[in-house]
């Protein structure tokens, strides 16, 4: 599964428990709202980046549809 601008801090950090510390270097708060909506559209990308490095989540290792 790759972390997409739809999900939550809360539920992501429910899934993946390591990636708070990048969570906490860009000061995302631990919501259920979607992250698309409670960060600039600016950083977005690159912290959606740097969360599936942490993961090890990226297009190549995901299939459609889940």
């Amino acid at each position: 599964m790759i972390i997409q601008s739809n999900m939550s801090p809360k539920a992501i950090v429910e899934v993946w428990v390591d990636i708070e510390p990048v969570l906490k270097k860009y000061n995302v708060p631990l919501t259920e709202r979607a992250l698309e909506t409670t960060i600039d559209a600016a950083i977005l990308p690159k912290l959606l980046n740097e969360l599936n490095f942490v993961v090890g989540s990226s297009a190549a290792t995901c299939i459609e549809g889940g």
